[in-house]
């Protein structure tokens, strides 16, 4: 008897989780069993059931968007701007200016009486000052000299001129390429009429034309002289033209 009742106090004792299962897979078959038999009664407890577990979650109210903006008028082109602000002047305060006085000097005193001639004009004395007449240089009324440089009255005129043609050279393309043509020069005339210098103001378009008559023209080129104020020959300038007809 010993050994029986060992074994029956070795059994394991049932687990409280295993318990728990037990206890529920009864409660589930008991609750199908009144569903199956009482539908509307199960409906009412699950209706009550998830009414009390319900929570209502309230959303806030929706804000009403604001208006959009009023659209602005475009501008127009041709229209006047807006008035600037008018100008104030500020008011400004002007220095007064410092004057400076100038004090003239005491005036000598004048000499009441005494003998002396040289305090004062006369007509005449021995001290330099303004005379009425003397002896020394100065300007005179009249006189034979010349008062100033020569002054040109009449230009000089021309007495003999190059006439021949055959003179110049013959240019590229012959004398018919020269017709119709000019070349101009300064010529420095003296008092005798003669050419002492020469310079081409225009060219004829042909160098050698140009220099030949430059050459030509103190042998050839003669002037009746130019004269001054007192009719006097006198040396001047005079512009020459040369034209070719040939």
């Amino acid at each position: 008897m010993a050994e029986g009742e060992n074994f029956v106090s070795r059994k394991r004792r049932p687990r409280v989780p295993v318990l728990i299962a037990i206890a529920l897979l009864h409660v589930a078959i008991f609750y199908g069993l009144i569903r199956a038999l009482a539908p509307d009664f199960t409906a009412g407890v699950e209706q009550s059931v998830t009414e009390a577990f319900t929570v209502t979650i309230t959303a806030p109210p929706e804000e009403e968007p604001p208006p959009p903006p009023e659209p602005r008028p475009e501008p127009d082109e041709g229209a006047q701007g807006d008035p600037g602000r008018e100008a104030v002047p500020r008011d400004t305060a002007t220095p007064t200016p410092r004057i400076r006085v100038r004090e003239d000097p005491p005036a000598p005193r004048a000499t009441s009486t005494g003998s002396a001639v040289n305090s004062g004009a006369a007509d005449s004395g021995s001290g330099t000052g303004a005379g009425g007449s003397g002896d020394g240089t100065g300007s005179g009324q009249g006189g034979g000299g010349q008062g100033g440089p020569p002054v040109q009255v009449a230009p000089p005129r021309l007495v003999e001129s190059i006439s021949d043609s055959s003179l110049f050279p013959i240019p590229p393309g012959g004398r018919e390429a020269r017709v119709g043509r000019r070349a101009v020069a300064i010529l420095n005339v003296s008092a005798e009429g003669r050419v002492t210098g020469c310079r081409i103001r225009e060219s004829s378009g042909f160098p050698e034309t140009d220099a030949a008559l430059c050459r030509l023209a103190p042998q050839y080129i003669r002037f009746e002289p130019a004269r001054d104020q007192n009719g006097e020959p006198m040396a001047s300038v005079f512009g020459y033209q040369q034209r070719f007809f040939n």
